[in-house]
């Protein structure tokens, strides 16, 4: 599966790769939380179909946003891990966040209601602490697979 990168800008050539409507709800869901399994992702509210989840999870592969592993004692289920590339879009999802609180939030009034101040005033230590409790989360079920 290849990327086909309609032009040379490095925003359209981003959502060539995470524009789509699925690939920032499956990193969310992998962040925060802590779906690593098909059947984890295709329980999320906004029921993405199965075969888009396959889809969507093979390019995010490809690309080295995830890694795919066994389960340990289950060879038939697969694992889904965030990569390096992948935690990096952690402030993107924060920023579209903040936006979508700011902007979007009169036009759909069942938002879910969160006070971001914290995130605002202290995004670098807002992330940092996310990424570490993804890692660690992520650490914990590999030692309890072994």
């Amino acid at each position: 599966m290849n990327v086909d990168f309609r032009c040379q800008c490095p925003i359209s050539s981003a959502l060539d790769i995470i524009g789509d409507k699925w690939t920032l709800v499956i990193v969310r869901d992998m962040i925060f939380d802590h779906k690593k399994t098909f059947k984890d992702f295709s329980t999320s509210a906004e029921s993405i179909a199965s075969n888009i989840l396959s889809t969507r999870l093979k390019l995010m592969e490809e690309v080295g946003i995830i890694k795919k592993s066994k389960m340990e004692g289950n060879q038939k289920s697969n694992v889904y891990t965030l990569t390096e590339k992948g935690l990096g879009l952690l402030p993107v999802i924060a920023e579209i966040t903040l936006w979508s609180d700011e902007n979007v939030r009169e036009l759909n009034p069942i938002m879910v209601k969160e006070d971001y101040q914290y995130v605002r005033t202290n995004k670098e230590e807002f992330l940092e602490a996310v990424k570490q409790r993804y890692l660690k989360n992520i650490s914990s079920s590999n030692e309890n697979l072994t």
